[in-house]
């Protein structure tokens, strides 16, 4: 056996460089993996919590003048008021648990307070062609108590509202292009006046569970001591055997097979 000098050499150092930044990188993502796992196990007791807790007024939730908290999201509020369905908000590109293309319709809810909750009362499936406001279910007219879910604002570019549609959901934007004041955060419906609502299905709670995260940062560290121990073991067959590349080297000349001259000269008569 040979010593573990080649290590020093510029082939042997790039090489354990780039395990040492594989195997970073496969810690980090890993880190990060049981970070989103953590995150995810904190949201769902956040759930769990306010799923248990009575429907609150909404003014005890929600504020024109303060941004929903993440505690907040998914408790249950009661809100009384009045649907402002000229305002009516079209959210396209959305699709149901089984894939099925369709719409959200959401309406500002306008209260006593002069401030408005803006409602997604439901889903709608479609077919291809886009539906437009006169095609979706009418809100109840007159006083109406809604029940429903807190949701936190979308963000980024797809809330913007044009020509009353969007893609995501958000009270800042809306509010904007309604030109009313309206609370922070909006509310997915479960009923209406005490009733469900029949003529568009009812977005479903999240699901509880924990993910694959787990097992996604197990894989990143694994992937990571699998490179430490390969580049050990690559070390210690090097120092054994030598280099890889001379040994395939020396294995073909002694596996070559002794070169047979053609001739058409009999043998007795061939040079000695």
């Amino acid at each position: 056996m040979g010593s573990y000098r080649f290590l020093l050499s510029r082939r042997w150092v790039s090489f354990a460089v780039i395990v040492v930044l594989l195997a970073g990188l496969a810690w980090w993502l890993g880190e990060w993996q049981f970070g989103r796992l953590h995150d995810r196990q904190a949201r769902n007791d956040v759930i769990r919590t306010n799923e248990a807790r009575p429907p609150a007024p909404v003014d005890d939730v929600l504020s024109p003048d303060r941004n929903l908290g993440e505690a907040d999201e998914w408790r249950r509020v009661e809100a009384t008021g009045t649907y402002d369905t000229d305002n009516t908000v079209i959210v396209r590109y959305r699709s149901n648990d089984d894939g099925a293309p369709g719409i959200d319709v959401v309406v500002p809810l306008v209260t006593d307070t002069g401030a408005s909750v803006v409602v997604d009362r439901g889903f709608l499936e479609t077919d291809a062609r886009s539906p437009d406001v006169g095609d979706v279910p009418q809100p109840p007219t007159g006083e109406v108590t809604v029940v429903g879910w807190v949701r936190i604002n979308g963000t980024g570019s797809s809330t913007a509202v044009d020509d009353l549609s969007t893609r995501a959901i958000s009270s800042d934007t809306i509010g904007t292009a309604i030109g009313r004041p309206v609370y922070d955060g909006f509310v997915d419906a479960v009923s209406e006046n005490g009733m469900p609502i029949d003529d568009l299905a009812a977005r479903d709670l999240p699901e509880l569970d924990n993910g694959p995260h787990f097992f996604y940062g197990l894989q990143w560290w694994f992937f990571g001591v699998l490179a430490v121990f390969g580049f050990g073991y690559l070390a210690y067959d090097e120092r054994r055997g030598g280099p890889r590349g001379e040994r395939e080297a020396d294995r073909k000349k002694v596996d070559k097979p002794a070169k047979v001259r053609q001739t058409n000269v009999p043998r007795e008569y061939q040079r000695r």
